[in-house]
């Protein structure tokens, strides 16, 4: 399974793990589907480091799952073969260990430190020309961007190799 994010920078294409961490994988997919993310922001860019977007507040501070808990959020699948180990992997932005809501992240490169603190639920298969053109975008405080890095929109692919 495969998803493109349709940018205002371009488009990122995404092969999602939907074997390997099925909760993950049915959020997020579930999310795109109900265009949960359409026209939200990227709010946190740090050069060499990652792209956080997924709040529909913009704030960095907003977001709910899927999953009929008390607080919307769901635990972590940390798999040890999944590693955060080159630019591209896409995780589950957290606040602590079985936070997950919304958010993620898309690493710029490997960072075997977040490695068992994150569910990695994807990777980056096309598109890196527009991650590479969001990653140099000038950033304020907070690392929030400049410039608006907007989610329009997100188109689920079945085949991951599909264009």
């Amino acid at each position: 399974m495969s998803v493109t994010l349709h940018t205002s920078m371009g488009d990122i294409k995404i092969e999602i793990y939907c074997e390997e961490v099925p909760l993950a994988a049915e959020n997020f997919m579930a999310l795109c589907a109900s265009g949960y993310y359409d026209g939200t922001l990227f709010h946190r860019n740090i050069r060499g480091f990652m792209l956080q977007g997924g709040d529909p507040t913009n704030t960095g501070k907003g977001g709910e799952g899927i999953y009929d808990t008390p607080n919307r959020k769901f635990e972590d699948e940390i798999l040890p073969e999944l590693k955060h180990n080159k630019r591209g992997i896409v995780s589950m932005a957290n606040s602590g260990p079985n936070t997950n809501a919304s958010q993620f992240f898309i690493a710029y490169k490997a960072h075997p430190h977040l490695d068992g603190k994150y569910t990695i639920f994807g990777c980056v298969i096309d598109g890196f020309d527009t991650l590479d053109k969001i990653e140099r975008v000038p950033t304020g405080a907070m690392d929030r961007p400049f410039q608006d890095i907007k989610l329009h929109n997100v188109t689920i692919h079945a085949n991951p190799l599909a264009k």
